[in-house]
């Protein structure tokens, strides 16, 4: 088995999942940050494929950045105190990685889901 990565975001707020929100994958080598590639959720609040797919793993660290600010203005957030969400973290093995976000105008979670 390859390795690849996915993602799901939920909008905890307003109990539904995060449909229409901008997420951005780049490698990140000491300084340098590589963009890989730029997708948006489905209305499952998931990409339609693997956001890093089997053919492209490699051990590393990644950064996924998720547009949350954008999200939660057009989802009608009064105010975004959210903007940008950088979610940095390392794939060291031939697995399925699974980073969710759990969204709300004022906080979020994450974690390494299954």
């Amino acid at each position: 088995m390859s390795g690849y990565l996915t993602t799901h975001v939920l909008d905890t707020a307003r109990g539904c999942p995060a449909a229409g929100l901008m997420i951005h994958l780049s490698r990140i080598s000491g300084e340098r940050v590589e963009p890989l590639r730029q997708m948006r959720t489905n209305a499952d609040g998931r990409t339609d494929t693997p956001i890093l797919p089997e053919a492209e793993f490699a051990p590393g660290t990644y950064e996924l950045l998720f547009h949350a600010g954008d999200y939660l203005r057009a989802a009608g957030a009064e105010a975004a105190f959210l903007d940008l969400i950088p979610i940095r973290f390392t794939m060291t093995e031939a697995s399925h990685y699974h980073v969710p976000l759990l969204l709300s105008p004022y906080g979020y979670a994450t974690y390494r889901g299954s």
